[in-house]
């Protein structure tokens, strides 16, 4: 009997953790969060919290983490249900979609809402390959934190099946020196060898395969290198 008043204490105690945690974790906002949504985010948690404090403490009884552990999976599945039926108790415990770029301009008071700041919408747009806000139609940050955006049309990529024209096979590189280090299996399995890539870091003047910082091979054998303490100049001024 003591048992089953303790397993009632425990799944009484998720019941009332649970909610403070998600108001906890909305209040965060999204960036506290990263992929998963946010009760998906708390229920993992909880689970890892109690799995190891029952490994942490011999003295915390068994039954008691099983109990945990089936009541938190159970509320979790409890709680899709709820979300997937009745799309208002949705929105009150998960995130919108929120716009931050429209036409080429950030919408400030969305911005400031999801708690994201000027400094991580330019980076996620430059992630994806976005340097010029004009450029963007409209740029969503999603339930799960990421960003989503489509370009203006007429900043739109052409693509090869836009033109008609036959698919090449694309061409890439692979890493054959790394921190002055000859990657000897990966020219094996290029059918290379070191005196060859010794010949072709000659032919661009370096003696020493010690100085080169990166180096990479393509299928057609074009070789791209980068030497130690290369300095380059016209880089841009970007900080955080």
């Amino acid at each position: 009997m003591e048992v089953w008043m303790d397993s009632l204490k425990v799944i009484g105690r998720i019941l009332t953790i649970l909610p403070l945690l998600l108001f906890i974790g909305i209040y965060m906002g999204k960036r506290s969060i990263g992929e998963l949504p946010v009760f998906d985010f708390l229920v993992v948690l909880v689970l890892g919290a109690v799995v190891g404090a029952d490994i942490a403490d011999p003295s915390i009884d068994h039954t008691h983490t099983v109990v945990a552990m089936v009541a938190i999976a159970l509320l979790q599945k409890f709680i899709i249900y709820l979300k997937l039926k009745y799309r208002k108790f949705g929105n009150l415990v998960t995130f919108e979609p929120t716009i931050v770029v429209h036409q080429g301009e950030l919408m400030t008071e969305n911005i400031r809402k999801i708690n994201y700041s000027l400094d991580n919408i330019l980076q996620m747009l430059r992630e994806k390959d976005v340097f010029q806000l004009k450029n963007v139609e409209i740029a969503i940050i999603e339930a799960n934190g990421r960003l989503t955006m489509r370009l203006k049309p007429e900043n739109t990529p052409v693509t090869i099946a836009d033109m008609n024209l036959p698919a090449e096979e694309v061409d890439y590189e692979i890493p054959v020196i790394l921190d002055g280090e000859i990657q000897r299996d990966v020219l094996t399995k290029l059918d290379k060898t070191p005196e060859w890539l010794r010949q072709q870091l000659h032919a661009n003047h370096i003696k020493d395969e010690a100085n080169v910082f990166y180096a990479g091979v393509t299928k057609k054998g074009d070789l791209n290198f980068t030497l130690k303490g290369q300095l380059k100049a016209g880089v841009p001024p970007i900080f955080h």
